[in-house]
């Protein structure tokens, strides 16, 4: 008997110290807790983190402190973690309503839409007058549709409204990778490059095989021209994800672009010039978005049409490579050159210029100063083509045009003409006689051809020209010519006839 008692005495004092363990952990876990909501309280959550971890170990089955808990990961946007922590608290107490609140909001900012709202609705079941819970279902139904307008517009070819959207949701689910990738992808088709690889680096960052923005990295080297890195991008996606359809599409877009671009620089090499602008044209067809390589193709393409003279073709499709690639130097040079061959100088100008300023080397600067002076020759009269004589001719041929021309256009020879067609004869006949004046004199003329204005060059003004001296004194000043029954300036001797008064036929000269 006493032996039992003994025993029994031992078991309730074993007893009696379980209880006040127990007793004592739970007081350690309050306090915990209460030292994390200090902490908490003066944003440092950190030390709260701690707290309550340490609370959460003392006492595993406390409903509010994994509540607490999931409170301050949201507050460290470590949201995947907090859903964890608010998850077990409604696990351990179904009515927990702080719980079912912290659970939507972090589904909201993963941007699970349809789990966020359910657990908003779940609130406001156990708590009809909560406050908080429809102000936030409300921005997870607005998630949803603003969700569903971007992929319209993805489908639709939209894609800056795509963005917009997209910007918009990530204000009220700044967590979710999906809406992250989207916007990277969007950038990148706008041409956002850099925006687009910072949005995927950073989800990289948090998750190392999400194929969808190794993906995206791979569409931004793929649209700067660096084909090559591209593709071992996409192989690496579909190694992550073998189902991957933008990564597989993108893959053989890529591959087809390189071959026939390949192609058409093959068959320029060989001279088929023809051949080379229908491959370069299939090259464009293959992706819009890709505007570095487009760039380079119609270039590429340009350059084809300045070997078969079509110009116009050639200039419109440097615009185009412009367009995609305002930095583009060969675009600028190739137009040029297509403005100065068409005699477009302001534009020629215009394009050496913006050239010089994106690369300021000797020859672009030569380039200009070319252009500068065929634009300030294009603004006087053209001697050469006012005689008819190329711009080599020798003197002779220069004497020779000018006799024609003068006998063609002198006034006498339309006094019986109208008033207006006397006028245009009058002028052209001046303008011969200005012509001569110049291209005669050697100074002049080498003046001339070297681009100065007509006010620069030696002896007195075009105005104090009289070209009726000049064809005198070219003629003879003794000579007199005869235009049908008219004779011109009494200059005697000779005479000039015609075969009928109007002049139908060629003139002939009689020297007496």
């Amino acid at each position: 008997m006493e032996w039992k008692d003994t025993n029994e005495d031992e078991n309730m004092d074993q007893e009696n110290d379980c209880i006040i363990i127990e007793q004592s952990a739970e007081d350690m876990a309050d306090q915990r807790k209460h030292n994390g909501n200090l902490f908490y309280k003066e944003n440092n959550y950190y030390e709260a983190l701690k707290c309550y971890t340490e609370a959460i170990n003392l006492c595993p089955t406390c409903a509010a402190y994994y509540g607490n808990r999931a409170a301050t990961y949201i507050m460290l946007n470590r949201y995947k973690d907090a859903l964890e922590d608010a998850r077990r608290a409604v696990e351990i107490d179904n009515t927990f309503v702080k719980g079912h609140l912290r659970e939507g909001k972090c589904h909201l900012a993963l941007g699970s839409t349809p789990a966020a709202i359910q657990c908003y609705q779940r609130v406001l079941l156990l708590e009809p007058e909560n406050t908080v819970a429809p102000h936030e279902m409300q921005m997870a139904q607005k998630v949803q549709e603003l969700s569903d307008l971007a992929a319209n517009d993805f489908a639709s070819g939209e894609t800056r409204r795509a963005l917009f959207y997209m910007d918009r949701c990530l204000e009220m689910s700044p967590a979710c990778n999906r809406f992250k990738i989207h916007k990277a992808e969007a950038l990148a088709i706008l041409g956002r490059y850099q925006e687009s690889q910072e949005v995927s680096n950073d989800v990289l960052q948090r998750d190392q095989m999400n194929a969808d923005a190794v993906y995206v990295r791979g569409l931004c080297l793929y649209y700067q021209d660096n084909v090559e890195k591209a593709l071992q991008h996409f192989q690496q996606v579909l190694r992550l994800a073998p189902d991957h359809r933008k990564a597989r599409d993108v893959y053989k877009r890529a591959k087809g672009l390189i071959a026939k671009k390949e192609e058409g620089n093959v068959a320029f090499r060989s001279g088929k010039f023809v051949e080379a602008f229908e491959l370069y044209s299939q090259a464009l067809s293959i992706d819009p978005y890709n505007k570095f390589t487009n760039s380079k193709l119609y270039c590429n393409r340009a350059t084809v049409c300045s070997k078969i003279n079509k110009l116009d073709q050639a200039i419109e499709d440097c615009s185009k490579a412009i367009e995609l690639d305002d930095t583009y130097l060969k675009a600028y040079l190739r137009r040029a050159k297509c403005y100065m061959e068409t005699e477009q100088y302001e534009e020629a100008v215009r394009d050496y210029d913006k050239l010089t300023k994106l690369d300021k080397c000797r020859e672009n600067k030569r380039l200009l100063q070319e252009a500068k002076l065929a634009l300030k020759r294009s603004k006087r009269k053209d001697f050469y083509k006012i005689l008819g004589v190329a711009k080599e001719a020798t003197d002779d041929e220069i004497k020779k045009a000018y006799k024609k021309r003068a006998l063609l256009h002198h006034p006498d020879r339309h006094s019986h003409a109208e008033p207006d067609v006397q006028k245009e004869e009058e002028k052209k006949f001046k303008e011969l006689g200005e012509a001569y004046s110049v291209l005669s004199d050697a100074k002049k003329r080498l003046r001339y051809d070297q681009g100065q204005d007509l006010e620069d060059l030696d002896g007195p003004g075009f105005d104090h020209i009289d070209p009726n001296q000049i064809f005198q004194a070219f003629f003879g000043g003794n000579q007199g010519f005869s235009f049908g029954g008219g004779n011109f300036g009494g200059m005697g001797g000779s005479s000039f006839h015609s075969h009928s008064s109007q002049f139908p036929g060629e003139f002939t000269f009689q020297f007496g």
